[in-house]
């Protein structure tokens, strides 16, 4: 009897100790995670300082075809804000994305609850729902494109459509390879961290532009050869494509200031880059380096602070809209076949001049 009293006495004392020492971890790793939190915020001028962009393919897929079947529906489904509940309730791990998680958010609001009210008490949501709608606002959403039309003189049709309006940065119909390589080391000129994401493919593969935009960068620079930079029109995002074709790396219409509408043909695959000297093949591989930077205070753009997203399975996603090109044999460039109209896009293209940082700048319209 001694015996069982002093083992009931012995289990009951080490039950308490991990229950103290779980309520300790689980106490730490709250007090670890409001730390990390803190870190991604400036709090003095209150812009996000970090995004960890984990969101994988199958979730972005579920959600964006949740939100183009509701365009029909009494209750709309914004596909960014069923992501952000997801990151806000997984703290941005997106190992533990199951699809029931999603189905029954999506069932809750088709029965009437708001996202606010769900939302209520999940004190990280708006940051989720910042950083998530800083990588994909511009993804999705109305436009008018040409489509196959045997009845029509010109064999297509202007449609008007919503959905993804945002292009895979390969061609369509170009074989290409790629894995999951952000944050592997490179060492010409100095030790880093790859920044973007590598698309192995063939020399004079047509690149096309992700999102409509304006073109920031156009040029050499040592370390991405040939490349060019297109901020989007809300300049949160910067949309980095370099290592570009020797002797024709461009389409050559374009010029610092460009406005490009997604889909575009913009320039060329190669493996320029690696030297202080223009128009060098000094990368081994033909590639694309492809990368997206994004932007909530302007300090970030070229600072120590710069945020570049892991876009891997941001770019599976994309592999539902490819654009398809022909070349011009006489210019020898290649364009699109199907052209779009992107009401931003068409916007400031009518506009013509746009005032950014409250200074007037010129844009050249993109024909």
């Amino acid at each position: 009897m001694f015996f069982k009293s002093k083992l009931k006495l012995v289990i009951m004392t080490e039950l308490i100790i991990l229950a103290l020492i779980s309520s300790l971890f689980i106490k730490h790793e709250i007090d670890k995670r409001e730390a990390i939190f803190a870190s991604m915020y400036d709090t003095e001028k209150n812009y996000i300082k970090w995004v960890d962009f984990d969101v994988s393919y199958a979730a972005l897929n579920k959600a964006y075809e949740y939100d183009v079947n509701s365009q029909s529906e009494d209750v709309k489904i914004n596909w960014i804000e069923v992501l952000a509940y997801l990151g806000t309730k997984y703290g941005g791990d997106f190992s533990r994305y199951k699809e029931k998680h999603m189905s029954d958010l999506v069932e809750k609001l088709k029965n009437g609850e708001t996202m606010e009210a769900i939302t209520d008490g999940m004190k990280h949501y708006d940051y989720y729902f910042e950083a998530y709608s800083a990588v994909l606002e511009g993804f999705v959403g109305e436009y008018e494109i040409e489509v196959p039309d045997e009845t029509s003189p010109e064999g297509k049709k202007w449609e008007k459509k919503y959905g993804l309006k945002a292009f895979l940065p390969i061609a369509k119909y170009y074989p290409y390879s790629h894995f999951d390589d952000i944050g592997v080391s490179r060492s010409y000129g100095y030790k880093r961290k790859h920044l973007g994401h590598d698309m192995m493919g063939q020399t004079g593969t047509p690149i096309i532009a992700v999102e409509s935009g304006y073109v920031e960068a156009l040029g050499w620079n040592q370390y991405g050869g040939w490349r060019i930079g297109i901020r989007s029109f809300d300049k949160k995002r910067y949309y980095y494509y370099a290592h570009l074709r020797q002797n024709f790396p461009f389409n050559k219409s374009l010029t610092e200031g460009s406005i490009v509408q997604a889909g575009d043909v913009i320039g060329y695959m190669g493996r320029t880059g690696y030297s202080a000297k223009e128009n060098v093949n000094n990368i081994r591989t033909t590639h694309l380096h492809f990368g997206l930077q994004l932007i909530f205070d302007e300090s970030q753009k070229d600072g120590w602070n710069q945020i570049w997203i892991d876009c891997y399975d941001l770019v599976q996603f994309l592999y539902r809209n490819r654009c398809e090109t022909v070349k011009d044999q006489e210019t020898k460039e290649y364009h699109r076949v199907y052209d779009i109209k992107d009401p931003v896009a068409q916007y400031y293209i009518k506009r013509s001049i746009y005032d950014f940082d409250d200074d007037e700048f010129n844009i050249r319209v993109y024909e």
